[in-house]
C-alpha cells in the first residue's frame, strides 16, 4: 500500500543526512549537465554578487574618509576632498544596487527553470504511477506536498547562493578591514564572539521552531484536505444537510493550526528580541570601545563612523539569518518529501524489451488469471475468458464478483497474479502501456468530465482532432443537437466532474469521446447502470452503435443490457461459474436465469 506523505519526521529519521541528500539532489537543477548557459548564468550571478558585496564594504571606508577630511579640516581648502569622497560614496552605493540587481536579473531564468523542470517531472512522476497509489492518495495533501516542494527547490537556490555564502564572504571582508584599520584584534573578536553567540542562540531556537512549524504545517495540510474534500462533495454533505457538521469538522481542524500558528508567532517573538538583544550589546561594546579609542587619539571621528557603518552592515544580514536558517531547513523538509514521492515506484511498468501492441483483430484473452488486490483478499480465481474478434462479449454477476477488476486488468492498471491476459495473443505485460491505452476504448459507469468546455472534453479523445470530426462523434452519439442548443454551444463548460450535465448528457460526452478515439477494443463498465430506463435505452442505443466493427467487453450488473451479446461470462465470487448465449443461459436454469428471474421480478413489482 503507498505510504501518505506528511511533513512529519519519521522514527529514526536521519534529518542531517536527508538534507544533505536532498541538496545532492538539488545541485543537478543549479548545475545541470550539458547545460552552458544555465551554468554561464550561475557563475555570473556570483560573479555580480561578489562585486556587489565588495563595492558595500568599500563605501563606509569612502564615508570614514570623508568625516575624517571634514573634522581635521573643517569647511576650509579640503572641503571639495570630502565633497568628492561623498560623491564616491553615493555611486559606490548605487553600484551595489545595481550589482545586487543584476545578479537577480541573471539568476532569475535559473531559478524558474528548475522550478518548471521540477513541476513537469512531478506531473509525470505522479502520471506514471499506479492505480493503487493514487486511489489512496489525499488530494489536497498532495497538492500541498507539490506546491510547498516545488517552491522550496527555487527557494533553497536563492538562500543558499545569496544569503548564505554572500554573509560569511561579507564577514570575512570586514573582519579583515577591521583589523587592518584599526590594528585592535579587540573588535574582531568581540565582533566573532557575538556571531558565534548570535549563531547558536539563533540555529538553537530555530530548530525549535521547525518542529512547531512542521506541526503546524502538517495540521494546515489536513485542513486543506478537509476543505477540498468537502467541496468534491458539495452534493452530498446538502443532500445530508451537514454544513454544519463540515464547517466543524473544518474548524476543528483549523483550530489545531491556530493552536501551533499561535506558537509559531510567540517563538518568532522570543526569537526577534534575543537577537535585538545580542546585536545591540555587541553593539554598543564595540562603540565604546572605540569612543575610548577616539578620547586616547588613538582613532579618528571617522573611524568611529567607520566601525559604527561595519556593525549596522553585518547585523542586518545577520537579522534575517534565523528566518533564512527556518526557512532553508523547512524547505529541505519540503523537498525531502517531495523528493520522497519521486522516487516512490510505480507498480506496473514497461518491460525493458517492451514493444507496441499491434492490434490485427482486437482477440482478447484471460487465461487461468488469478489476482489479487491483498494477498489476504482473492479476487479472480483461475478465470478463463475469450472473447472473439469483433465479437461482443458481456461479464455479468453480483457486486463484488470481480467484474470491474477483468477491467482494470485489461488496461493493465494491475498485473494478473498468475495466468496471462492477451491481446490478439500478445501478453499485455510485454507491451508497452501507452498503445495498450491507445488501443482500447471505456465508456465507465460515471463519466468524469473536466472543467473545460464540451468541445475539449469530446476532443479529449484524439490528440489534434478536427472540428468536423469531433462534431461527428457528436452525432454518432446522439448529443450534437442538444450541444447546438445550449447558449454557448460547444463552448459551453460543464463543471466540476461535468456537474453541471446530466448522468445521460455526460454518458454521451463520454460516448462521443471513445467514439473520436476510435479503438479496437471497446470496454463498457457499468455504462447505463446510473441511468434511469429512459434514458438507459437511448444510450443502449448509441452504445450499440459504437460497437460495431469493434470487439465490445460489456461489464454489468443490469442482465436486460446484454441479453443481445455473442457470449455471457458468469462471475461469482471471482470464479467463473456459467458461460453461453442469452437463451441457452436460461435454460440451462442455473445462476444466469436466477439473476434473471430476480432482476424480471424487481422490474415487474
Amino acid at each position: 500500500m503507498s505510504k501518505q506523505f506528511s511533513d512529519t519526521v519519521r522514527p529514526g529519521y536521519d534529518e542531517q543526512r536527508s538534507g544533505w541528500r536532498v541538496i545532492k539532489m538539488v545541485l543537478p537543477y543549479l548545475w545541470p549537465k550539458g547545460n552552458w548557459e544555465i551554468r554561464t548564468r550561475v557563475v555570473l550571478a556570483l560573479l555580480s554578487l561578489f562585486i556587489a558585496k565588495t563595492l558595500g564594504v568599500a563605501a563606509p571606508l569612502l564615508q570614514a574618509q570623508a568625516v575624517d577630511e571634514l573634522s581635521s579640516n573643517g569647511f576650509s581648502d579640503f572641503m571639495l576632498g570630502a565633497v568628492g569622497l561623498t560623491v564616491a560614496y553615493g555611486v559606490v552605493r548605487v553600484l551595489t544596487n545595481a550589482f545586487q540587481q543584476l545578479r537577480d536579473v541573471i539568476f532569475a531564468k535559473v531559478g524558474q527553470r528548475a522550478l518548471r523542470q521540477m513541476a513537469l517531472e512531478t506531473f509525470n512522476h505522479i502520471h506514471r504511477l499506479s492505480l493503487r497509489y493514487h486511489l489512496t492518495r489525499k488530494t489536497g495533501g498532495l497538492s500541498r506536498v507539490i506546491e510547498r516542494g516545488v517552491k522550496g527547490v527555487d527557494f533553497l537556490l536563492r538562500l543558499s547562493l545569496f544569503s548564505i555564502i554572500p554573509l560569511i564572504f561579507e564577514l570575512v571582508l570586514v573582519a579583515s578591514i577591521l583589523f587592518w584599520k584599526l590594528d585592535d584584534a579587540r573588535y574582531v573578536g568581540i565582533i566573532m564572539f557575538t556571531i558565534f553567540i548570535y549563531i547558536w542562540f539563533t540555529f538553537k531556537v530555530t530548530e525549535w521552531r521547525v518542529k512547531l512549524r512542521r506541526d503546524m504545517n502538517e495540521h494546515d495540510t489536513d485542513a486543506n484536505q478537509k476543505a477540498i474534500d468537502s467541496l468534491l462533495n458539495f452534493e452530498t454533505v446538502k443532500y445530508f444537510g451537514a454544513e454544519n457538521r463540515e464547517a466543524l469538522r473544518y474548524d476543528k481542524a483549523m483550530s489545531e493550526y491556530e493552536k501551533f500558528a499561535l506558537k509559531t508567532s510567540y517563538s518568532l517573538a522570543f526569537l526577534n528580541f534575543g537577537q535585538a538583544l545580542l546585536i545591540t550589546m555587541a553593539l554598543v561594546s564595540v562603540m565604546i570601545l572605540a569612543a575610548i579609542g577616539v578620547q586616547n587619539g588613538d582613532l579618528s571621528i571617522g573611524d568611529f563612523v567607520l566601525v559604527n557603518a561595519y556593525m549596522i552592515q553585518i547585523t542586518m544580514p545577520l537579522n534575517f539569518l534565523g528566518t533564512v536558517y527556518r526557512e532553508i531547513r523547512q524547505a529541505l523538509v519540503d523537498m525531502r518529501v517531495l523528493f520522497d514521492l519521486l522516487q516512490e515506484q510505480a507498480e506496473v511498468i514497461d518491460a525493458p524489451d517492451a514493444v507496441h501492441l499491434a492490434v490485427s483483430g482486437g482477440n482478447v484473452s484471460l487465461e487461468a488469471v488469478d489476482f489479487a488486490y491483498d494477498p489476504e483478499r482473492q479476487i479472480l480465481r483461475n478465470v478463463s475468458i475469450e472473447v472473439e474478434a469483433g465479437k461482443t462479449v458481456a461479464i455479468v454477476g453480483p457486486s463484488g464478483s470481480g467484474k470491474s477488476t477483468i477491467g482494470r486488468l485489461l488496461f493493465r492498471f494491475y498485473d494478473v497474479t498468475n495466468g496471462a491476459l492477451r491481446v490478439d495473443g500478445q501478453d499485455v505485460r510485454k507491451v508497452t502501456q501507452t498503445s495498450l491505452h491507445r488501443s482500447i476504448g471505456m465508456v465507465p459507469q460515471d463519466t468524469v468530465l473536466f472543467n473545460d468546455t464540451i468541445y475539449y472534453n469530446i476532443a479529449y479523445g484524439r490528440d489534434g482532432a478536427s472540428e468536423s470530426q469531433i462534431h461527428q462523434a457528436a452525432r454518432d452519439a446522439q448529443i450534437h443537437d442538444f450541444i447546438i442548443s445550449l447558449p454557448e454551444g460547444y463552448q459551453s463548460v460543464v463543471g466540476e466532474r461535468g456537474l453541471k450535465l446530466s448522468g445521460g448528457e455526460k454518458q454521451r460526452v463520454g460516448i462521443a469521446r471513445t467514439l473520436l478515439k476510435d479503438p479496437p477494443i471497446l470496454l463498457l463498465d457499468e455504462a447505463t447502470s446510473a441511468l434511469d430506463s429512459e434514458t438507459e435505452q437511448e444510450i443502449q442505443g448509441a452504445l450499440e452503435k459504437v460497437g460495431q466493427g469493434r470487439t465490445v467487453i460489456i461489464i454489468a450488473h443490469r442482465l436486460s443490457t446484454v441479453a443481445h451479446a455473442d457470449r455471457i461470462y458468469v462471475l461469482e465470487n471471482g470464479v467463473v461459474v456459467e458461460q453461453g448465449n442469452h437463451v441457452s443461459l436460461l435454460a440451462k436454469k442455473g445462476r444466469y436465469q436466477s439473476l434473471w428471474s430476480l432482476q424480471r421480478a424487481k422490474s415487474a413489482a
